[in-house]
């Protein structure tokens, strides 16, 4: 598989997984009485394919280098906690909200990165990721807080969480990845090659 290549299948996992963790949020926020179980494991199995698809993503060699930058590492988290949530899924119902609140926590943060990197790099639509990142985060920060025990309050900041994650993670790749024609170099003369959108 050539580099474009990469980068398209990557590109085209996260558009999916994204609209995937946008559906699951909006039904968790539809439908607060959903079993807990069959959401764990429906997030364990998403966490294990966005984790692959992460770290394609890292191997893959966009032209910015900046939406996969941190994904080798975010990558083989999902996939260990992706594991987890599959393997021990009745302990791990207890901690969902918390685990996924510190991922998508620490994800907008790592992300708020990526915005400021893009503006230095002169990208016009940075500040989309920077919004997208910092209203994912202050979501996060409520679902590690719990301002409420209310099963349908927590459902909802669950749900929220989902939502806007992939909303984030869906402005990030369609604006910081791009992909180029006719490369096989490592060092890309920005001249010489067409960026398409």
């Amino acid at each position: 598989m050539d580099w474009n290549n990469k980068i398209r299948a990557a590109r085209l996992g996260y558009i999916l997984i994204s609209i995937a963790l946008c559906v699951l949020g909006i039904v968790s926020i539809a439908v607060p009485t959903l079993s807990a179980v069959l959401i764990c494991r429906i997030s364990g199995v998403l966490m294990i394919l966005f984790g692959i698809i992460k770290i394609l993503g890292y191997c893959s060699r966009d032209l910015y280098r900046l939406a996969f930058q941190h994904d080798l590492a975010s990558g083989i988290l999902l996939l260990a906690l992706g594991t987890v949530m599959l393997v021990r899924t009745k302990p791990m119902v207890y901690a969902l909200c918390t685990v996924l609140g510190i991922y998508v926590l620490g994800d907008a943060l790592l992300k708020i990165q990526i915005a400021i990197d893009s503006k230095v790099f002169g990208l016009r639509k940075w500040w989309l990721i920077l919004s997208a990142a910092i209203l994912t985060g202050v979501v996060g920060f409520l679902l590690i807080f719990r301002p409420s025990e209310s099963t349908h309050i927590l459902m909802t900041l669950f749900g929220l969480s989902l939502l806007t994650e992939g909303i984030l993670n869906m402005v990030t790749i369609l604006t910081a990845v791009k992909i180029i024609r006719n490369t096989k170099p490592e060092v890309i003369d920005a001249e010489d090659y067409e960026v398409l959108e």
